[in-house]
C-alpha cells in the first residue's frame, strides 16, 4: 500500500510541471492576440485609414486590457472577393484570434467566415456586411440614412430641378447598393429631378478607373447638373475632375484629407464622412471585447456615426485627421 501511494505522489510530481507550463502556455496565449484585418483593397485610402486605427486600438486597447495586440494585413492588392476568402483561410493558419472584413461580395465570404467562427475565431464585418454569415457583430453608418442625406443634399443644392447621376462602385456590394436604392427612394421626393438615362454608373473602386469613368458620362451627356459619388474614389487623387469648379455638383461620401482638397476648391459642394479611422479602431474593441473580457456589444448593428462636412467646417474636420494620423505615427 506505501510503494502504491509513493507511487502516486512520483507521478503527480512528474506531471505537476507539465500542468503548470500548459497553463503558462495559455496565459501566454491570452497575453498575445493576433487579429486578422482584410479591407476591400489597398488602392483605397479608407482602408489604409481603416488600418491606421486598428493599430492605434492595438496599442490602446492592449495596453487598457493588459494584452499584447498585433494586426494582421490581408487586404488584396485591389479588390477581389475570392482573394478575400484566401485570406481568411491564411488568417486561420496563422492562428489568429479574431478577424474583422469589409465584404466585396458577401455570398463569396460567407464559406469562409463560417469556417472561421466554427474553429471558434469571432469574426465581425466593417462598412460591408456579410448578413447571412457567422459574424457575431456589424460596424457601419446606417447606409439607407446615408443614400437619403446625400439625396437630399443634392436636392437642395440644384434647387429641386436638375439631371443627376450615381456613381455606384462596385455592383455586388451590399452597403452600396443600400445607399444607391436609399437615393433612388429618395428621388421619388423630388419630381423636377431625374436620373439620367442608365445614370447608376459601377466602377472599379480603383480612383483613377472610377475618375475616368465619371469624366467619360459627364462629357457624353453633358446636361447632368450633379453626381452623387456613392464612395469618394475618384477625389483620392488629384485633378481628376476636367470641369471647372461648381459647373456639376458632387455630394460625396467620405471625407479623407484627399477629399477636403476638392471641397476647399469648390469641385465638391458636400462631403458625408465615414469614419473611416475608426472602422478598424472599433472593430479591433469589438474582438477584444469579445476575446478578452468575454462580452458581446447589446445589438449586432452597431451604428457608426455620419458627419456633415462643408467648406464652413472643413478645417474643424481636418483637425480629425491630425489627431488620428499623429496617434498612428506615435505607435508606429
Amino acid at each position: 500500500m506505501l510503494r502504491i501511494k509513493l507511487c502516486l505522489v512520483f507521478i503527480v510530481l512528474i506531471l505537476l510541471p507539465l500542468f503548470n507550463m500548459s497553463a503558462r502556455e495559455n496565459v501566454f496565449q491570452k497575453k498575445n492576440i493576433k487579429i486578422g484585418l482584410i479591407g476591400k483593397s489597398k488602392s483605397n485610402p479608407v482602408f489604409i485609414a481603416a488600418y491606421a486605427g486598428a493599430r492605434v486600438a492595438a496599442q490602446e486597447l492592449g495596453n487598457k486590457m493588459g494584452v499584447e495586440v498585433s494586426i494582421e494585413w490581408k487586404t488584396p492588392e485591389i479588390e477581389d472577393a475570392n482573394k478575400q476568402s484566401e485570406a481568411i483561410e491564411s488568417l486561420i493558419k496563422l492562428g489568429v484570434a479574431g478577424i474583422a472584413i469589409s465584404c466585396s461580395d458577401a455570398s463569396t465570404v460567407t464559406p469562409s467566415i463560417n469556417k472561421a467562427v466554427e474553429m471558434n475565431i469571432p469574426v465581425v464585418c466593417f462598412d460591408s456586411d456579410a448578413p447571412k454569415s457567422k459574424r457575431f457583430a456589424y460596424y457601419s453608418i446606417n447606409n439607407e440614412t446615408m443614400g437619403k442625406m446625400m439625396m437630399a443634399e443634392m436636392a437642395a443644392l440644384l434647387g429641386e430641378k436638375g439631371t443627376i447621376a450615381i456613381l455606384g462602385g462596385n455592383k455586388n456590394a451590399p452597403n452600396l447598393q443600400a445607399r444607391i436604392n436609399a437615393v433612388i427612394n429618395e428621388l421619388n421626393n423630388y419630381p423636377q429631378i431625374k436620373l439620367a438615362e442608365n445614370g447608376v454608373v459601377y466602377n472599379e473602386e480603383v480612383p483613377e478607373k472610377a475618375a475616368e469613368i465619371v469624366n467619360k458620362v459627364q462629357t457624353s451627356l453633358p446636361g447632368i447638373d450633379g453626381w452623387i459619388f456613392v464612395g469618394g474614389w475618384p477625389l483620392f487623387i488629384k485633378n481628376a475632375l476636367k470641369w471647372s469648379p461648381g459647373k456639376v455638383k458632387i455630394v460625396a461620401c467620405d471625407a479623407l484629407p484627399s477629399e477636403l482638397d476638392y471641397l476647399e476648391n469648390g469641385y465638391v459642394q458636400v462631403l458625408l464622412a465615414q469614419h473611416c479611422f475608426l472602422w478598424g479602431y472599433k472593430s479591433v474593441e469589438l474582438l477584444l471585447d469579445k476575446i478578452v473580457l468575454d462580452q458581446m456589444p447589446k445589438e449586432t448593428f452597431v451604428e457608426a456615426p455620419i458627419t456633415r462636412v462643408t467648406r464652413e467646417n472643413l478645417e474643424k474636420w481636418s483637425m480629425n485627421w491630425k489627431k488620428w494620423l499623429l496617434k498612428e505615427a506615435v505607435y508606429k
